[in-house]
């Protein structure tokens, strides 16, 4: 079956003003639906570092200790499980009530990283709010360090900096136009496939080619479909001008 894409692009040309409608009204409440749904999250961190690698000499003078540097360094995977567990958690929750928030959800929004092949690493906290999330974040480093000397023995770790609240703080999450233009195409698309399919389904005779096809008979002539606006403008014209021959003759006699 051959494909005229010139007569699919009249159908399409014809009911132009329905593909204008509904993309512009989906594409407007998709556009409404993103801004009344969207919540900006901010992220807030501090950094931490493992840092008791000195040890002292014959003559009391410290040394690095190349050895304690890589136990550091293996003990930050152990750190960061420490972290996010409620030995941690619940003392954060006890001694900060006014962050209002549970182990549970100090759980979910409280990620631990580190540098590669490095004693750092970085206690990151995502909220709603900005300050909270300050907040949070310098909680948990100070809980931290006052805690693992209790559960490791150990005293190493120590704040390299802490989260700032800043005055014009960017949401890690920035509002995105995709939905938009996804909602604007398929829109589009899918009108143009109505459009398509409904005349794929109207089985009326508009064309002789479609007489023929369906008659098998020739077409002598035809009669175009006038439009009403232009038959009212010619007879409007039509009785002007009478009015103006009648004017004439009547000046004539």
């Amino acid at each position: 079956m051959e494909i005229n894409f010139k007569e699919y692009l009249m159908v399409i040309k014809k009911r132009w003003w329905l593909i204008v409608i509904v993309v512009f009204i989906c594409t407007f409440l998709t556009s409404m639906y993103t801004s009344s749904n969207y919540v900006p999250i901010y992220q807030a961190s501090t950094k931490l570092i493992v840092n008791k690698t000195f040890e002292q000499d014959q003559l009391g003078t410290e040394q690095i200790d190349y050895g304690a540097i890589g136990v550091n360094m293996a003990l930050i995977n152990t750190y960061k499980e420490i972290i996010k567990t409620p030995a941690i958690m619940d003392k954060v929750v006890q001694r900060y009530p006014d962050l209002r928030v549970s182990t549970d959800q100090l759980i979910s929004i409280v990620n631990v990283t580190n540098l590669n092949d490095t004693q750092v690493m970085s206690i990151v906290v995502r909220h709603f709010s900005h300050e909270r999330a300050v907040a949070i974040a310098n909680a948990v480093s100070d809980v931290f360090q006052t805690e693992i000397p209790h559960i490791m023995k150990v005293d190493n770790i120590t704040i390299l900096n802490r989260a700032k609240v800043q005055d014009n703080p960017t949401p890690v999450n920035q509002k995105s136009n995709q939905y938009i233009i996804l909602g604007f195409f398929a829109s589009m698309a899918a009108t143009i496939g109505i459009i398509l399919l409904l005349d794929a389904l109207d089985d009326t005779l508009k064309t002789d080619e479609d007489i023929r096809e369906v008659f098998g008979l020739s077409t002598l002539a035809y009669i175009p479909k006038a439009k009403y606006g232009k038959m009212k403008l010619k007879r409007k014209n039509k009785l002007r001008k009478n009015d103006e021959d009648i004017s004439y003759a009547k000046t004539i006699y």
